[in-house]
């Protein structure tokens, strides 16, 4: 199977749940520019939308194809907003983080209407903690923040996690995020309770944001080599 054409597939297949008047949360990552890519072309036919990104990469990818953007600022309702995803369990639940925009990610998901998450078909995962854990921190005493986020991770089942800070990928320095953070990816296994570790994490001061997204995705779109498998949930 193709990855990319999985990915392309699942974005081709979320454009079905855009209509004209919407106004839109893009995503932010690999499978999210696809969609980005799509809507663009859809934009220049004619679509009337208006669009919040949800990182500076992925505001940059629509302004440079010509996407009608708004600031958050000035959105009243986000109708629709589609994301990816590093992991999905059974339940919808996921783990986001992996291009460090999850807390902008999970604010623009949690005021939408409706939130559709595409995929290719591998992200999809029995029990969510494969992908190390992204947490979003707060740069001031983010060491003790780690030790805590470790203590919190174990209290919620999670056996010997690894708390390590992400680098940037020019030098060896924190990555520092759209929102001026850091991020600990969370070597987990197996998160055998993601509600557990989510409120366990969402208590640490320090703790800006987890990337633990649960009761936000009520579509699934699960791309292959061949097309796409919708899955619609309710909460």
């Amino acid at each position: 199977m193709s990855q990319d054409e999985a990915k392309r597939n699942a974005a081709a297949a979320a454009m079905e749940f855009v209509e004209s008047g919407m106004t839109l949360g893009l995503g932010t990552g690999s499978t999210a520019a696809f969609f980005v890519e799509f809507l663009a072309e859809e934009i220049s036919d004619g679509l009337d939308v208006r669009c919040v990104p949800t990182s500076v990469a992925t505001f940059e990818q629509a302004a440079a194809l010509g996407i009608p953007l708004l600031p958050v600022e000035q959105v009243e309702r986000i109708h629709l907003t589609v994301d990816g995803a590093d992991e999905i369990d059974p339940h919808a639940c996921l783990i986001k983080g992996g291009g460090a925009a999850l807390l902008r990610e999970k604010i623009i998901a949690n005021a939408s209407d409706h939130m559709v998450v595409i995929a290719d078909e591998s992200k999809a995962v029995e029990t969510l903690g494969a992908f190390p854990l992204p947490v979003e921190v707060s740069p001031f005493g983010f060491t003790i923040t780690a030790k805590k986020v470790f203590d919190a991770l174990k209290t919620s089942g999670v056996d010997q996690p690894i708390v390590k800070l992400r680098e940037s990928p020019v030098g060896k320095r924190p990555l520092v995020t759209d929102g001026g953070n850091y991020i600990l990816d969370c070597r987990c296994k197996e998160i055998p309770s993601a509600q557990a570790a989510a409120l366990a994490l969402s208590v640490v001061p320090g703790v800006v944001e987890h990337g633990l997204f649960i009761n936000l995705a009520r579509t699934i779109i699960l791309g292959d080599d061949e097309g796409a498998q919708i899955l619609e949930f309710e909460y």
